[in-house]
């Protein structure tokens, strides 16, 4: 097992205080928004085994059989292939969506095909790899996730009073459901500017007031005007109001599957994904929206948000079930004086305290025995696959791995 030095990425949405209050630190007044834990290239976390800091991803690299263990190179190649972050939103995250596996080894062979240089702005596909992400909430936690059912999403726009809505508003009374969606989004992502910035503006302003007047839909009328507040004139504002808005609390999750449009707003929470950086944007983004890309990789599929809640496993492990074997995230809420907890070696695993303090152990009669690693919130481990170890403590472990 090793400690993990992550590094702590500072985009512009990202919380000021939310990781440097988990990780017991003064803020710097910057935005602090995620910390990687594993080893995407971007930035992979360091380890020390007695020859100074080196990548986990160069140490993969070196012995991937013996790091990752030989299933998850057959299935997965010879790299870690998830990613743990913890993700602290100050401000509304671009609304995006994710190819599927097929969708993105078409786009990224295309691109690359036509030349299109991987730092280009206007490029989609920075890999040939699907992105399904997990977010599990550690405070309350804002986002939007999936379409709301057309008949309610009118609702919400008619209440608006904006006569320029009155078009999307009517489309989706009339149905079907699938072509309503797909009509008023690319509407909405293909009107002209200057006309769609006044009906964002329009919009806001009686989101805003509805929002204050506590009626039908007020959470989500706060919500929008929160988020066109913070991205004004922009078609994303309308986009999102087709949205599910839903507030997760402490230990709920949301599963974002492939093509399904969301935005994380506000909250500090634990993600985790495929290892992959590839996005779609609908808007609240100053980046590139490639509107006819982005339409055939959305699902318009309407439904509730899905929230998840863990299921109780074995020893004690809290299970965020998943249709994606790349990941799995589960926790152990460890209570002062219960039995140390064995941890399945048959994958590699990120373990990440959140609260309290927890300690790691070598399991009796392992090779390595009488090793021990105390983690404190904010800190992390790499254990790599078949090293077989124990946890106990007080407080709060999250475990990243693979499928087994």
């Amino acid at each position: 097992m090793d400690r993990l030095t992550n590094t702590v990425r500072p985009y512009a949405w990202g919380s000021t205080t939310a990781i440097p209050y988990l990780l017991g630190v003064e803020p710097t007044g910057e935005p602090q928004a995620e910390m990687w834990m594993g080893a995407h290239p971007g930035a992979p976390s360091r380890v020390d085994r007695g020859l100074g800091p080196q990548s986990l991803a160069e140490i993969i690299d070196e012995d991937p059989d013996h790091e990752l263990g030989a299933d998850s190179v057959r299935a997965f190649g010879p790299r870690l292939p998830f990613l743990l972050k913890l993700l602290a939103a100050g401000s509304p995250l671009s609304l995006q969506v994710h190819p599927d596996l097929a969708q993105a080894k078409e786009g990224f062979a295309d691109e690359e095909r036509r030349g299109v240089p991987l730092s280009a702005g206007h490029r989609n596909y920075k890999d040939a790899n699907h992105k399904p992400e997990l977010i599990c909430a550690l405070t309350p936690f804002d986002g939007l996730c999936g379409f709301r059912h057309p008949e309610e999403a009118a609702e919400l726009l008619a209440g608006l009073g904006v006569d320029s809505l009155k078009p999307y508003v009517d489309i989706l009374r009339a149905g079907p459901e699938e072509d309503a969606l797909r009509e008023v989004l690319t509407a909405v992502l293909t009107a002209d500017k200057h006309a769609m910035a006044e009906t964002v503006g329009e919009a806001a302003a009686h989101a805003e007031r509805l929002g204050k007047a506590g009626g039908p839909h007020a959470e989500s009328y706060a919500a929008y005007a929160s988020i066109a507040h913070h991205y004004p004139g922009d078609p994303g504002v309308i986009a999102a109001m087709l949205l599910n808005y839903v507030t997760l609390q402490p230990g709920e999750a949301l599963f974002l599957g492939a093509g399904i449009p969301h935005a994380y707003l506000n909250g500090l929470g634990v993600e985790l994904m495929a290892n992959s950086d590839n996005v779609l944007r609908c808007g609240l983004t100053p980046k590139h929206v490639d509107v006819p890309e982005l339409l055939r990789v959305v699902r318009f599929e309407a439904g509730d948000a899905g929230v998840l809640r863990p299921e109780a496993g074995p020893s004690g492990e809290e299970v965020y079930e998943t249709p994606i074997d790349e990941f799995r995230l589960s926790r152990y809420v460890l209570a002062p004086g219960s039995a140390a907890v064995p941890l399945d070696a048959r994958t590699p695993q990120v373990l990440l305290c959140t609260a309290g303090s927890v300690v790691l152990r070598d399991a009796p009669g392992a090779a390595s025995a009488g090793r021990e690693l105390a983690l404190a919130p904010g800190e992390s481990a790499f254990v790599p696959a078949g090293e077989e170890i124990t946890v106990d403590g007080e407080g709060t472990l999250f475990r990243a791995t693979v499928v087994a």
